[in-house]
């Protein structure tokens, strides 16, 4: 008897495009190595395996892998994970649902509204996030990424790190033509990337310049340690970065909400949705929202 599992395309409304995740169901008797080898297997960013919920409320507890290694926490197999469960009921009626999902970093609350075009999800981020010290200078995190060091940084926006369960250094670098030309020199990168919770914390650039007019940052993320040379829509990131959004723009008490586009280099365009409640200048709240396209469904016989 095989386990059943799908591929989603998670951050777009259509299908070859966004982020690419398989999702194995009844993954009852997966020890970690096994789940460590399929994730190989797939060679996707991501793979995640669902299991029953610790918890009587809780809808699945999650196991998120990339090529090489476990996370405590993602968004895009958050977002598509919650889109196939809550499909997997019923895809012929709309409807929104509330499920709770067991991550390593906590439960994680998502609204998912599916049955009518591609399902959406948005969750709460499990943890607000934090800064991190990151001791690398302009100069060499410019040349790690292939740029000259005046094409890191744009108006108040400098260098930070912040994690929201995954670290990652956030650059901001000056416009679209910088952000394009960017390549990761992972041996250079490893010598200075910051150390949190045993994961290294990759970098995440980002500048104001959009390709869609509709969209507030045009982002891209490099983690070739993870077997990921570059990722089409990274939502952990889109988690940490709020931080440093906050931090830099100072927007105003309230509810905000942002567009970020990810992917177009490598020609898997993707938008990711960060809202942030804010009171005394702080993020009191967030959360993190996408489409996500059923693109393939089969059976894993392991």
């Amino acid at each position: 008897m095989g386990r059943n599992y799908y591929i989603y395309d998670v951050f777009s409304d259509a299908a070859l495009a966004g982020n690419p995740l398989a999702i194995v169901l009844d993954c009852e008797g997966l020890d970690d190595g096994a789940m460590q080898r399929i994730a190989g297997e797939f060679n996707l960013s991501e793979t995640v395996f669902v299991f029953p919920p610790s918890g009587a409320r809780h809808t699945a507890r999650l196991r998120i892998f990339t090529p090489r290694q476990e996370l405590p926490f993602a968004g895009h197999p958050t977002v598509g994970t919650a889109v196939a469960l809550a499909e997997r009921e019923d895809r012929s009626q709309p409807r929104t649902v509330l499920l709770m999902l067991e991550e390593v970093v906590a439960a994680v609350r998502c609204a998912v509204t599916v049955g009518s075009g591609p399902g959406f999800a948005e969750f709460d981020l499990p943890r607000l996030p934090e800064p991190i010290a990151f001791a690398g200078e302009r100069e060499a995190v410019a040349a790690a990424l292939g740029l000259d060091h005046h094409e890191v940084g744009f108006e108040n926006h400098t260098i930070s790190a912040w994690s929201a369960g995954v670290p990652y250094v956030c650059v901001p670098v000056a416009d679209l033509r910088a952000a394009g030309k960017a390549w990761l020199d992972a041996t250079l990168w490893r010598a200075m990337a910051p150390q949190h919770n045993g994961i290294a914390g990759e970098p995440y650039i980002y500048c104001r310049e959009t390709m869609n007019h509709d969209h507030a940052f045009h982002a891209r993320m490099f983690a070739p340690d993870d077997g990921i040379p570059e990722d089409p829509a990274t939502g952990s990131a889109v988690a940490a970065f709020a931080g440093a959004l906050v931090r830099h723009d100072a927007p105003v008490d309230g509810s905000h909400r942002f567009l970020i586009e990810q992917g177009i280099e490598m020609g898997r365009p993707s938008s990711i949705r960060l809202e942030v409640d804010l009171s005394g200048g702080k993020i009191d709240a967030a959360r993190i929202g996408g489409t996500a396209v059923r693109i393939a469904e089969g059976t894993l016989f392991v």
